[in-house]
């Protein structure tokens, strides 16, 4: 079975992509496995340029089809932010609850109904062998919860409000948020991206498409 490189030493990540991954036909791999050790600066104005230059750069080091992701969270009354740069938001230091209580500060004098939140993500996978990226994209809409709620997931999932579940993405059982996370959403096209490299690559090391000797 060919091998995929998962791009993240993030292990919350790494959990929810082995979930959505599972029975892809790609045998999962990460960094840590490989005893990799790469920092890739993610200096993008957007989730695909993110994306895509970690795709790219973990492929090249470890030749190896390599998917990473870029997402973040986009809130309404803030002009979009922390969005691409959720994960320095406050410095690449600060606490996740430091991060809820400067956004709960700065909508604290604004109704409920302008707490308007979403995720998003962007999944790109790279192929080492012809230096070719593909993207696919999901996002969920809903809410700045009024507090943080849910041992579950990571990141911004505590303060994530999801109106039509009565809940936080981290109150939400893990095979419920895998359908209807931005991550979740992005991953059923890149389901189809990777049936389709696995086919190339079976194809490619087919002894029918070899050179006579």
């Amino acid at each position: 079975m060919p091998r995929l490189l998962i791009a993240t030493n993030n292990a919350g990540k790494v959990a929810e992509f082995r979930r959505l991954l599972d029975g892809c036909g790609w045998e999962l791999t990460t960094p840590a496995d490989l005893d990799l050790r790469l920092e890739v600066d993610e200096d993008g104005e957007t989730y695909e340029a993110n994306a895509r230059k970690k795709a790219l750069e973990f492929a090249r080091a470890s030749g190896l089809v390599t998917l990473a992701d870029d997402s973040g969270i986009e809130i309404q009354a803030m002009d979009g932010e922390p969005g691409v740069r959720s994960a320095r938001f406050l410095g690449p230091d600060a606490s996740y609850p430091e991060r809820f209580a400067e956004i709960h500060g700065r909508l604290a004098d604004l109704p409920r109904e302008q707490w308007l939140a979403r995720f998003v993500c962007v999944i790109a996978v790279a192929d080492h062998t012809t230096g070719t990226v593909r993207t696919a994209e999901g996002e969920v809409r809903g809410m700045i919860a009024a507090e943080p709620r849910g041992g579950g997931g990571f990141g911004y999932d505590p303060i994530f409000w999801l109106p039509q579940h009565s809940r936080t993405m981290a109150e939400l059982p893990e095979r419920e948020k895998d359908i209807i996370s931005h991550r979740g959403r992005a991953v059923a096209p890149a389901r189809q991206i990777l049936r389709e490299l696995l086919h190339d690559h079976r194809e490619a090391d087919s002894p029918y498409n070899q050179p006579p000797a």
